[in-house]
């Protein structure tokens, strides 16, 4: 990359980051397509537990975590709080797996707690039916049944957490 081109990103990222505003610094999330977001008054760390708490409780398996504020915290920077819970169960893997093994890099699905600057956190996930949508082609009707019954639990899980 030449020098020119260099500043020339730069200076387009320090753009962007000025237009984004306050909110993308704040880390809030917009509703969009074939995702569910939704704003709670709960603290951070209780809507973790509960989450938890709502993945066990409807069968599901905790596969995987990640937090950049965990992280962040280990290198004595505090951001506002965020967490990535990967969710899925072996008999939903198996059927996915079946139907596409492409698929299957889509698996655990995601659900993701960020901290907002009210004290408050949300809870936000990509519905099933669109993280699978585009293997629809190879894995036809089994994959597109499997995506609809884990949007239900999905829906389910979130509701739990979140009353």
């Amino acid at each position: 990359m030449t020098r020119l081109t260099s500043l020339a990103v730069a200076l387009m990222l320090a753009a962007f980051s000025l237009v984004a505003g306050p909110a993308a610094a704040q880390g809030e999330l917009a509703p969009r397509d074939g995702w569910t977001v939704i704003a709670t008054d709960t603290a951070f760390p209780d809507l973790v537990d509960s989450l938890t708490a709502a993945i066990k409780a409807a069968g599901m398996g905790l596969v995987t975590q990640a937090s950049a504020s965990d992280g962040a915290k280990m290198q004595g920077i505090t951001i506002p709080g965020n967490r990535v819970i990967g969710v899925y169960r072996n008999d939903y893997a198996r059927r996915m797996l079946a139907a596409s093994v492409a698929a299957g890099i889509e698996a655990p699905i995601r659900f993701y707690v960020t901290e907002t600057p009210d004290g408050g956190a949300t809870l936000s996930y990509k519905h099933p039916s669109s993280v699978f949508a585009p293997y629809l082609a190879e894995g036809g009707d089994a994959l597109q049944a499997l995506a609809g019954e884990l949007d239900t639990v999905f829906k389910a899980i979130a509701e739990d957490a979140t009353n």
